[in-house]
């Protein structure tokens, strides 16, 4: 035992509802908007708070991660969850999501109290809906309140590069209709791959992806100017540093993404220009998803 250690005070400290702490929905919301960071979900923006909707209500808080294009539509109350929450926080969602379609969105519910029913509920809707599920907990330490948001539902299978089922189905002509040039990219991906298997193309309402024989590891999203659209391939942890490094040496603007992915904004015009680096990179995430 290190004899340096300082004698810590142990305390017994048992989570407190809000309400009996005499703190209401509002002065939570106030917190949050201070600093978005509390909810654990990294350090986020608020683009929005108290967001009037169509329906006539107000989505609590619309927050947004701009390094990986991600918004989050995050409803939250006091005591337990219900359903009259759940529906709010799906409704919020599919309206932000139609609105702006080039981000991906995940549903965020923020309770005291998510019981089993509606864990099972949620649990269910995960499967077909990227909705994740934060826990509060209060604790009174003197003159301190502590906030502890347990992420008790996660939603790491979905979005951008999601193995799982797909958000909504679209078809080609949807997205001819909606964006040409990601449909063009689309297709030249495809023929880069087709020389050394069959490519497979799903259309998606918010993406497009492609895969060979394994699973899917290139996800199209469209993307204002000046680029045509946002491309990310998952490579794999220990090749993904030097692919971006040649990318980039190539004049193209990737990063790391995840963590074992890659995102590169692109341009039609990169296609002729920088082929072959595009070309490469492709058949090692294809190479990577059939591991």
């Amino acid at each position: 035992m290190n004899q340096h250690l300082p004698e810590l005070n142990v305390k017994h400290a048992t989570a407190q509802r809000l309400s009996k702490l005499g703190f209401n929905e509002a002065w939570l919301q106030k917190q949050i908007y201070r600093d978005a960071s509390l909810l654990g979900l990294g350090e986020l923006k608020v683009v929005g708070k108290e967001k009037i909707q169509p329906s006539g209500g107000r989505l609590d808080f619309l927050l947004a991660d701009p390094e990986n294009e991600i918004r989050y539509e995050v409803e939250v109350m006091l005591g337990a969850v219900d359903e009259s929450h759940i529906i709010r926080t799906i409704e919020y969602w599919d309206i932000e999501r139609q609105r702006y379609p080039h981000f991906q969105h995940i549903a965020v519910i923020v309770a005291e109290e998510i019981t089993s029913r509606f864990f099972n509920v949620i649990r269910l809707l995960n499967r077909s809906v990227p909705i994740m599920a934060l826990q509060l907990n209060a604790f009174r330490f003197e003159n301190d309140v502590v906030l502890q948001f347990i992420r008790v539902l996660d939603t790491t299978s979905f979005g951008f590069g999601s193995d799982g089922p797909p958000s909504l189905p679209a078809d080609r002509s949807d997205w001819e209709k909606k964006s040409g040039s990601l449909v063009a990219l689309a297709d030249a991906f495809e023929q880069m791959l087709s020389s050394d298997a069959k490519a497979r193309v799903t259309y998606n309402r918010g993406h497009i992806a492609l895969g060979t024989t394994g699973l899917n590891f290139c996800w199209l999203r469209p993307r204002k100017n000046p680029w045509d659209a946002v491309a990310a391939m998952k490579v794999g942890a220990e090749a993904r540093e030097e692919i971006v490094d040649k990318l980039r040496d190539a004049d193209l603007d990737a990063r790391p993404w995840g963590k074992r992915g890659i995102r590169m904004n692109i341009k039609l015009s990169d296609l002729q220009k920088h082929s072959l680096s595009i070309q490469d990179v492709l058949r090692q995430a294809d190479a990577w998803s059939r591991q």
